[in-house]
């Protein structure tokens, strides 16, 4: 997994969700969303990370079961922007 990418996403996430973190400080692995999440993002979230993502990679995730799932985490953010990256490539 592309290390530099997961931290530019967390960077992303913590800027675009106004949270008080250390971006370094979310695992790759940990969930993102529900109260359970440490970060305990919500769907206002979602569409701010989905907008931010849009505005810096040019990716746009539509609403839907698939884009939950790679919201979920960073490391699956990160795994489906990079492989989005490498076809445009």
């Amino acid at each position: 997994m592309n290390a530099a990418l997961c931290l530019e996403i967390k960077a992303l996430i913590v800027e675009a969700c106004d949270k008080d973190c250390d971006p370094a400080s979310i695992t790759d692995d940990e969930l993102l969303f529900g109260p359970e999440a440490p970060l305990q993002l919500d769907s206002l979230d979602a569409l701010q990370v989905s907008m931010a993502i849009k505005k810096k990679y040019g990716l746009r995730l539509p609403d839907s079961k698939e884009t939950r799932r790679i919201l979920s985490s960073v490391a699956n953010l990160a795994e489906h922007l990079d492989a989005w990256l490498a076809r445009r490539a």
